[in-house]
């Protein structure tokens, strides 16, 4: 049964990071219980090579094992977000092709990086990539890492298409949703991609986060959402803040101290690939110190789960 994305495309949405052995091969069985263990908490969806995921460093095949990967362990619990992550409008056509062919029920496109493309550059580099396959579209807008963003006019021409069906907005702009909804088609969402400020994104007006933090701490992740759609801004605000150390240092260096977080909690290997390297001694010992702002069982419940 189709489930529209408007449906699931919300809340707070991991973004899945790709665990490597000791050979700097893909950990599948560890993967898959990445993929598990949010299925459990809950969530609507999960992303995979994505920023989190090092896909620039993950060839076509390993991209298309992990979203089978993926695929397999959802059987159809939750949807499956893919990243066609490239600078090449022909190589990200490719990706997100062989995602359809692999099972995802969405791709997740960014704005290219390095090239710096002036806005109708990014207006045809999407409009290629949503031509080539039949899957919905998420848009990522990433400022930080691209050096250019997507302006807000070029995002409403589009979502004249209905194949684009979100965005996700890592500019940090928490006053985005409410200065767009009322231009935005019905059903079309807007999720946060940065942890620092998802809070302010959400309580104005935003769906929700494409999240780091949310790979270590689902529960309480879902618990700030809730609080936040049931008008309690306050008990929201309390966790969101007790968060933030955290939040902190996998901002700092992503997604190798997401890794070693992961770690911590016998998870995954936080073996990352190059050009990214796991964490040193000294900030591995700041990201277990940032643990015991999220480390009482009983948080959730004192206000009001």
């Amino acid at each position: 049964m189709f489930i529209p994305p408007s449906a699931w495309f919300t809340g707070f949405i991991p973004d899945l990071p790709t665990p490597f052995d000791s050979a700097d091969a893909i950990d599948l069985k560890a993967f898959a219980a990445l993929c598990e263990r949010q299925i459990a908490a809950g969530v609507p969806a999960l992303v995979v090579c994505e920023t989190a995921g090092e896909a620039p460093t993950l060839s076509p095949a390993e991209q298309a094992l992990i979203i089978r990967t993926a695929v397999d362990v959802a059987r159809g619990r939750v949807r499956i977000i893919a990243g066609a992550v490239s600078n090449s409008t022909g190589h990200a056509i490719e990706l997100a092709r062989r995602a359809e062919a692999a099972g995802a029920d969405a791709v997740m496109s960014v704005v290219p990086a390095y090239n710096k493309p002036m806005q109708e550059g990014m207006l045809a580099h999407f409009r290629a990539i949503a031509g080539a396959i039949g899957l919905p579209v998420i848009l990522h807008d990433a400022p930080s890492r691209t050096l250019r963003p997507l302006a807000d006019e070029t995002l409403l021409r589009l979502v004249e298409s209905r194949q684009f069906v979100g965005l996700r907005d890592a500019s940090g702009d928490i006053t985005r949703p409410m200065r767009l909804s009322r231009r935005l088609p019905a059903g079309f969402r807007c999720l946060s991609g940065d942890d620092t400020t998802a809070f302010g994104f959400i309580a104005d007006g935003g769906d929700g986060a494409i999240s780091e933090v949310a790979n270590v701490a689902p529960d309480l992740c879902r618990t700030i959402f809730s609080h936040v759609r049931q008008g309690r801004l306050q008990s929201a605000r309390y966790l969101h803040k007790r968060l933030i150390p955290l939040i902190a240092c996998l901002g700092k260096e992503s997604p190798a101290a997401l890794k070693c977080a992961l770690g911590v909690l016998g998870l995954m290997s936080p073996a990352t690939r190059l050009p990214i390297v796991p964490l040193d001694a000294a900030a591995q010992r700041e990201v277990v110190r940032a643990f015991a702002a999220i480390a009482d069982e009983e948080l959730i419940d004192r206000v009001g789960a």
